[in-house]
């Protein structure tokens, strides 16, 4: 029988559970940590940074108790910074990079650091830049993540009038709606683009979806240029039996929906949940039912530890929540019964000589209340499609992120051969902005 119910926990409980994911640093405990640094001259962690912050020197510049310099080090690589010193996986970027990172002792909390310089300037709303002379180019973003805004900051400073085309209500993007809600507490994702639009010079139109509300010609049509940084729009689907079943939802959907939710006690959840995948929507959505109440959590991936997307220490944190995860277990098939959930079937799974995966020919069982699909998603590319080229369901890009049509860029998730972290979308929106400056300069088109 289907057990899906809101108030699992009092509303006290969750906040408890849903408290700040990594506490911010006291001055106190910064001023100890920045010292650890060893100020390297080649700095390995810089150069595991998708953004090239120069960490060293803002490290430095917190020891000298120079925290806007610091943050403005920080966000002139890194415009949204703020975000990312709370979501970036640091334990396999520049962290796992730092020199200190041994048997013997741990890396410096670059993360922390980060978050510690930053947080000040967005709270108080310091501004290190103002937009530049007005050019007459306007330029349309299609997305308002972290790619899209990124770009568009960097363009506004340049001059460029700018217009965000966004699908949903609130700009943001997955930073917004995506997102685990204990690594973003007290509205910050709003308050991060709030600053970053300070600069003026960005109009954001909000419900407008590529394809439907507006066409990719129509853009090329009314703008020197456009950017594309729509994200996954698609959702990618199992192909098993059962798959329309109630209680079987899109893990991206559902966190959403937790992100928008005024008192998470309202927000139903099952008793019994299975999460299918193994990247960080799995171990995201998987946590946040737990702290919502499920009793029982289990993550099934269809290969091993060492090939999930979710890094080793994400899927610490959702063991120790007391989600389990199941490897080599494949989905088969939903059972379910007068159409609604009642459990699911697995193969277990095994690498053949060839890299390919096959079952075993074996099989096993869960009953779930809730199953979510967090296997990725898909862009949704009818839109665009028939005017560029598309790679593995995503847009093909160079290395300045130029599509294959003349004055089209792209970057973030929906661009082929990128990792689908933040720090990788505002690096793909920053170098987007620096081509696209160069093109409307008369710079070269190749």
């Amino acid at each position: 029988m289907k057990d899906i119910r809101a108030g699992r926990l009092s509303s006290d409980e969750i906040e408890a559970n849903f408290s700040d994911f990594h506490p911010p640093l006291t001055r106190s405990e910064a001023l100890i940590e920045a010292d650890r640094c060893y100020f390297c001259y080649d700095a390995p962690c810089t150069t595991a940074c998708p953004t090239g912050i120069d960490i060293p020197s803002f490290i430095q510049k917190i020891r000298s108790d120079n925290i806007a310099g610091s943050a403005e080090t920080i966000l002139g690589a890194n415009i949204m910074g703020g975000m990312c010193a709370r979501v970036c996986p640091t334990e396999v970027l520049c962290e796992e990079a730092c020199v200190r990172n041994s048997h013997e002792d741990k890396p410096v909390e670059i993360g922390l650091l980060q978050r510690y310089a930053t947080d000040p300037v967005i709270d108080e709303n310091i501004q290190f830049w103002q937009r530049g002379e007005p050019t007459g180019k306007r330029i349309a973003v299609v997305g308002a993540g972290p790619a899209g805004l990124a770009c568009a900051h960097r363009l506004a400073a340049f001059g460029h009038e700018v217009v965000i085309f966004c699908r949903d209500d609130k700009p943001g993007g997955l930073n917004e709606y995506g997102i685990a809600a204990y690594k973003t507490l007290h509205n910050f994702a709003q308050r991060e683009v709030n600053w970053i639009l300070e600069i003026g010079g960005i109009e954001i139109r909000t419900g407008v979806l590529l394809g439907s509300e507006i066409t990719l010609e129509q853009l090329q049509d009314q703008f020197d240029a456009v950017f594309l940084g729509m994200g996954m729009g698609g959702v990618r689907q199992l192909g098993i039996p059962g798959e329309d079943a109630e209680g079987v939802m899109d893990a991206v959907d559902y966190i959403a929906r937790l992100r928008q939710c005024e008192d998470l006690a309202d927000l139903a959840v099952g008793r019994r949940v299975v999460v299918i995948g193994g990247g960080m929507t799995a171990i995201d959505v998987a946590v946040q039912t737990k702290k919502l109440g499920a009793e029982d959590v289990t993550i099934c991936y269809r290969r091993g530890p060492e090939q999930m997307n979710a890094s080793d220490l994400e899927q610490q944190v959702a063991q120790v929540s007391g989600v389990r995860i199941k490897h080599w277990a494949a989905p088969r098939e939903i059972v379910v019964q007068d159409d609604v959930v009642e459990g699911i079937v697995f193969d277990y799974t095994k690498t053949a000589e060839d890299g390919t995966l096959q079952p075993t020919g074996e099989t096993f069982a869960l009953e779930a209340d809730m199953i979510f699909k967090a296997i990725g998603q898909t862009v949704l590319h009818d839109a665009v499609e028939s005017r560029l080229t598309i790679t593995h369901g995503k847009i093909a890009v160079s290395n300045d992120r130029r599509t294959s049509e003349d004055g089209v860029w792209a970057g973030g998730d929906c661009v082929s051969d990128g990792d689908d972290l933040t720090v990788v979308a505002v690096q793909d929106g920053k170098i987007a902005a620096h081509s696209i400056h160069d093109f409307l300069s008369g710079g070269s088109h190749d």
